[in-house]
């Protein structure tokens, strides 16, 4: 399909009334079709992978032609520096956990990781933690000290009170958590640290995901 026939694919399943429910759930409204992932995927599978394409639909803007982008790009084409841009481009919670799906497929993840960690911008930031989460869910052959060693950075980051920084850094230490039960105990013994923070995000975080670690069963 060519770049002009998705645009068009694109506009005529457009619906303005989603962007309305989607702005409710704090998804960036500007420049937003109103196109349900469901969709999105079927149009990438009709696609199929195509690299460029995925760059060109980046740079319209567009929400979900950047969704889009994400579903069709080829993980071995990407580089550092096409990352950086993109990430730097995330401006709302679902196109960055979206896109960090196929940031998992690539060996930057780890790296990205540590460096999108420390940086200020709330997506970015979010990215980071968004990554933990996918790599702890797919990355199934990695020993469990790959994710013990990013205990430290979920501790770290624990105190950022920013709505879409601590729910991902919650996210990545219940899924690791969920991989199995050595990683299980680790976790709740992080979450457990967390929680003497003082801060009133850490403490969200430590409680909510005891909870859930608690309930988990191997």
């Amino acid at each position: 399909m060519s770049f002009e026939g998705v645009i068009a694919e694109l506009k005529k399943n457009a619906n303005p009334k989603n962007v309305a429910g989607m702005a409710r759930y704090g998804i960036n409204s500007k420049n937003t079709l109103g196109i349900s992932i469901y969709t999105l995927r079927l149009m990438a599978k009709k696609i199929g992978p195509d690299h460029k394409l995925a760059l060109r639909l980046w740079k319209t803007g567009i929400h979900e032609a950047r969704i889009l982008a994400s579903y069709i790009d080829e993980p071995d084409k990407l580089t550092e520096a096409q990352m950086e841009d993109w990430v730097a481009d995330f401006d709302s919670w679902d196109t960055c956990d979206q896109v960090c799906e196929l940031f998992g497929k690539t060996p930057f993840a780890y790296k990205k990781i540590v460096e999108w960690s420390e940086r200020k911008e709330e997506f970015v930031k979010r990215a980071a933690f968004a990554l933990i989460a996918e790599m702890a869910w797919h990355d199934k052959l990695a020993p469990d000290n790959t994710f013990k060693k990013l205990f430290p950075y979920i501790v770290k980051q624990s105190t950022d009170e920013r709505n879409y920084v601590r729910k991902a850094v919650n996210w990545a230490l219940r899924n690791i958590g969920k991989r199995n039960k050595n990683l299980n105990k680790e976790a709740i013994k992080v979450a457990k640290q967390i929680k003497k923070i003082d801060p009133k995000a850490a403490r969200w975080i430590a409680a909510d995901a005891i909870r859930e670690l608690k309930a988990k069963t191997f």
